[in-house]
């Protein structure tokens, strides 16, 4: 069974830009619009992100030692440990500098960003 094509007709698009002023200001208030959802602190994904950090961190470190021999231990495991040490700091890294610029009020940075659990 061959499928159908509809005829459409289309018509073009005017080629004159229109304004509409609203309340007579010139503001759209679509962009002018920000919800409070935008200032709250979202306080468990913050956490979340600092123990990634720290996590992390203690993760690379121990496989620093293992590598120098400063602990016992094969080659894999702190390669092993080295991959899930930088698997688990690089998201928290990125989440908690979103939160320190949104907290320092740095333009382009908003609590929004960080998604909430």
């Amino acid at each position: 069974m061959a499928s159908q094509r509809r005829h459409v007709g289309y018509s073009p698009l005017s080629t004159e830009e229109e304004r509409d002023d609203y309340n007579g200001s010139g503001d759209d208030p679509r962009f002018s619009y920000t919800p409070k959802k935008f200032d709250m602190v979202p306080w468990k994904s913050i956490a979340l992100a600092l123990f990634l950090v720290c996590l992390g961190s203690t993760l690379i470190f121990l496989s620093f030692f293992i590598f120098t021999g400063h602990m016992g231990g094969d080659r894999s495991q702190a390669t092993g440990l080295l991959f899930l040490g930088i698997l688990s700091f690089l998201p928290g890294f990125y989440e908690t500098r979103i939160a320190y610029y949104s907290w320092r009020g740095a333009k382009g940075y908003r609590f929004a960003s960080i998604p909430g659990y």
